[in-house]
């Protein structure tokens, strides 16, 4: 339906000048000091053309570069890669002799950084398809997908994936390819056939979630970012696999506006000063803020109703009455963030403030009523401190009085700062604790439980329950036993369908259906 035919998009192809050879990716390496050998190399070799560049066998296609990368790559990969057509692979000097075995006489380029290589090779080999598009960034340690889910909303109206694609932790979709996300900000190779999709689709926009891990291993490399947003910055991802710091973090971060043309700034957030001096080597820079007029868009008149935010949002072109469907104060934040990137684009503030009303987030700030009220779920995807927060300072002021079970976990094999943080934050909020698994990995969920027990607080209520499935029933048992109004808060999945096991993504269901379905027993008096 949303979605050009094959002839419309070579035609496409044909009109921007995508007549990429592998001469032109030889060239891009040899420039920046990357190529060690090009073998297999003729003439002939090096002006066939290169439409599109790989790094998953599985999406591979005639015509293409295939990169063979990471720690698991097999040359089995690349066998399969050239069966489908690929015609040229690029790869590092250690696995240059074996993968010349298994494909001889196929061109090969052998580079000295396979991951810097292919953020090179990628744009030039997909022909630039950011430069046909409306290039949206957002960053921050919060509040990312919120933004992203927001601005998709207000720029599609009512004609829903006409207009945007979304690339972050929550979805892809790029007019052709729609699917639960892996990575908030994917490979290179990956990331710009998604925008050669959204080009040949005829989408007008690309909402992007840029991750400090996107901007630090070149993911994002040549990227032109027409607006570039940074919402705000806390601990998080520090650890010996992610950022040795956080100063490494912040300046993967900050790198953002290295390739943005206009950028949006927090005025309210933790080092706003620093943002807002490496945000000067933007063409523009156009600053938000809920707590100050001094911002170039901010916002008044803040009040809340269970389930609603509203206020009213001043910038430099309108003013006007603002209604956010879903709870949190904190999305005043996110919402001055949207409506200072459609300043930025120039969108119609009727527009604008009408469709805010219709957006939604999957797993993002979602509500879950119950028949007589007394019992609320809220499902979100905090999952750091600095969410925790935000997170847990509005529900108090809220649902003022009521008292508040979370449900959360911490994932395997990442921040492992978050085993100490966020038991620590979540017991200044919370009336009772439950720690379950959530994405362990190739580490043992309840091992992670235990390492959370440990730095609980003295003095907080809490217990472990491994299985999601049976923590978050037995949050709805706890809150139904008290007799008087409790806040459910389930935490870091979302609205996701996998659990992230050793190295698989294994189904599993939605903590707002678990929630759901305990609900309905519980208030027809079946129990567990």
């Amino acid at each position: 339906m949303y979605h050009r035919t094959a002839e419309v998009a070579d035609a496409w192809r044909i009109l921007v000048g995508m007549n990429t050879t592998l001469s032109h990716v030889v060239d891009a390496l040899d420039a920046e000091k990357l190529l060690i050998s090009a073998d297999n190399c003729t003439q002939d070799a090096l002006a066939s053309p290169i439409s599109g560049a790989d790094c998953d066998s599985r999406v591979a296609a005639a015509d293409h570069l295939f990169i063979c990368k990471g720690q698991a790559f097999r040359a089995d990969f690349l066998v399969s890669a050239l069966e489908k057509g690929c015609t040229a692979y690029l790869c590092g000097e250690a696995l240059a002799p074996e993968l010349a075995s298994r494909a001889p006489g196929v061109p090969a380029l052998v580079v000295s950084d396979v991951r810097r290589a292919m953020g090179i090779v990628s744009p030039i080999a997909w022909g630039h398809p950011d430069r046909q598009l409306d290039i949206l960034g957002i960053t921050g340690t919060k509040g990312k997908s919120t933004v992203a889910y927001m601005l998709r909303s207000i720029l599609d109206g009512d004609e829903a994936y006409e207009h945007t694609g979304i690339m972050g932790s929550i979805d892809t979709f790029d007019g052709v390819e729609y699917f639960e996300s892996h990575n908030t900000t994917p490979e290179a190779p990956d990331l710009w056939r998604h925008l050669a999709n959204a080009r040949d689709a005829g989408l007008e926009h690309m909402v992007m979630e840029v991750s400090s891990q996107g901007l630090k291993y070149d993911r994002v490399l040549g990227l032109g970012i027409d607006v570039g947003c940074f919402l705000n910055i806390g601990r998080d991802h520090i650890s010996a696999i992610e950022h040795p710091d956080f100063e490494d973090y912040f300046e993967s971060k900050l790198r953002m506006f290295d390739q943005t043309r206009t950028a949006v700034v927090n005025l309210d957030c933790d080092h706003a000063d620093v943002i807002l001096g490496r945000a000067q080597r933007c063409e523009r820079v156009i600053t938000f803020s809920a707590e100050t007029d001094a911002a170039d868009v901010w916002a008044s008149d803040i009040y809340h109703s269970l389930g609603i935010v509203r206020f009213t949002a001043h910038t430099p072109t309108w003013e006007g009455s603002v209604a956010i469907p879903m709870p949190g104060l904190f999305n005043v934040e996110n919402a001055l963030a949207a409506i200072a990137i459609c300043e930025a684009i120039g969108v119609d503030p009727e527009q604008i403030m009408e469709r805010f009303y219709f957006v939604r987030v999957p797993g993002r700030m979602e509500l879950l009523l119950t028949p007589d009220r007394r019992v609320v779920g809220i499902v979100d995807y905090a999952h750091n401190r600095l969410s925790y927060q935000k997170f847990f300072s509005s529900m108090k002021k809220e649902f003022e009085g009521w008292w508040i079970v979370a449900v959360f976990g911490c994932p395997g094999d990442k921040a492992v700062e978050r085993r100490v943080e966020l038991p620590e934050e979540a017991a200044k909020w919370c009336d009772y604790l439950i720690y379950t698994e959530e994405d362990p990995a190739h580490e043992d969920a309840a091992d992670i439980c235990a390492e959370m027990a440990a730095n609980t607080p003295a003095g907080t209520d809490f217990e472990v329950i491994v299985d999601r499935e049976a923590a978050v029933t037995r949050s709805v048992e706890l809150a139904y036993a008290l007799g008087r109004n409790a806040l459910v808060c389930l935490l870091a999945k979302g609205d996701e369908t996998r659990q992230h096991e050793g190295d698989r993504f294994v189904p599993c269901r939605t903590d707002g259906d678990i929630f759901n379905e305990a609900v309905r027993r519980f208030s027809e008096g079946t129990g567990l």
